[in-house]
């Protein structure tokens, strides 16, 4: 069955960066568009970077640009995402997931808390 394990977060101070690794298993990787979701307190899931199945294109929500780059490991079944320049309303919990075309698996990992204070 799909796994998704996410990893890296944690609290660091605005400005500092993070890079967060999803570990997946079950389904062929390699095909698929991969994703990034957040979720902060009190707010509805939101996609924040999308990576081709080669990982050769890949994009960016808006409010990360410039800030967060998403990459992939087609060998190892790993997603990750470098998050430079952190602001505060990054905090959220991160997830890894399939991305469109097919959208996310209904199988999903206990996220990466992200916390970005000072």
């Amino acid at each position: 069955q799909v796994q998704l394990v996410e990893s890296g977060g944690g609290l660091v101070q605005p400005g500092e960066s993070l890079r967060l690794s999803c570990i997946a298993s079950g389904f062929p990787f390699k095909i698929y568009h991969m994703s990034w979701y957040r979720q902060a307190p009190g707010k509805e899931r939101e996609l924040v970077a999308t990576v081709s199945p080669t990982g050769d294109t890949q994009n960016v929500t808006d409010s990360a640009k410039g800030r967060f780059t998403i990459s992939r490991d087609n060998v190892r079944d790993t997603l990750y995402l470098q998050m430079n320049s952190l602001k505060p309303e990054d905090t959220a919990v991160y997830y890894c997931n399939r991305g469109r075309p097919g959208g996310p698996f209904n199988s999903w990992g206990q996220g990466t808390q992200v916390t970005v204070s000072s």
